[in-house]
């Protein structure tokens, strides 16, 4: 443990991985307050508390699961494809109106809510944090640790932040654009090749995918802001 810590790369992962639960945590917190918010006072932190302890036991699943298959030839290439997808679409302006979740009545409804929710919600932030821990079972540990806090109390906080400081985002987005570039070069089909061909491909690679987040993220809220002002005109 003590060597893990003293590794290098050790808390550059660690911030990463608390980069990506900040960015990636903000519409899971949302879905519990829109979930909870019809509930009677009293059953309110009842239902957000079971929602959550659900929701995390399904996230700690799925979180050792991703990192399994990226043991796999193909798969780190496939998911950091995937990581580059997500952190564009973190760029781009959603519709007005946020996440379309019906408000519970009752206890159960809201616990069954908040959990099918956050399992569709969290792929993104388990793929993120199991591409940044690089398969340290402590840091997959820290960043399931650190998630917790921050969709349950932290909602509004991280919403705010994103709005006041849109630059959170943009480092946000770039941030798993650097992680897809590092996964991407670290795939056992292609690590052999790129060692022996291209072994400037672990610095430029992770440099490159921030970069093409970023630029292809930013072009396409310009063209999805453009089009909402020809709409409107």
């Amino acid at each position: 443990m003590l060597e893990t810590i003293n590794a290098p790369g050790f808390w550059i992962a660690v911030l990463q991985i608390v980069m990506i639960d900040i960015v990636l945590s903000g519409d899971n917190a949302v879905v519990i307050a829109l979930a909870c918010r019809n509930l009677p006072a009293g059953q309110r932190r009842a239902g957000i508390f079971w929602g959550v302890v659900g929701a995390v036991g399904l996230r700690v699943v799925l979180t050792f699961f991703a990192v399994g298959l990226l043991g796999f030839p193909w798969l780190k290439l496939a998911g950091s494809l995937l990581l580059l997808w997500i952190g564009v679409q973190l760029l781009v302006p959603e519709d007005e109106g946020g996440p379309d979740i019906e408000p519970a009545s009752h206890l159960f409804g809201a616990i069954r809510t908040i959990i099918v929710a956050d399992f569709v919600m969290s792929l993104d932030n388990v793929i993120g944090v199991a591409a940044a821990a690089k398969g340290s079972a402590y840091l997959l540990a820290f960043g399931l640790i650190v998630s917790i806090p921050l969709i349950v109390w932290s909602s509004q906080l991280i919403l705010k932040l994103m709005e006041r400081f849109p630059a959170v985002v943009v480092l946000g987005a770039g941030l798993l654009g650097w992680v897809a570039g590092e996964m991407m070069v670290g795939d056992l089909a292609l690590k052999g090749w790129i060692a022996e061909h291209w072994p400037q491909a672990h610095y430029l690679a992770p440099a490159a995918g921030a970069l093409l987040v970023v630029l292809a993220g930013k072009w396409l809220e310009r063209r999805a802001v453009a089009g909402r002002d020809i709409t409107v005109v």
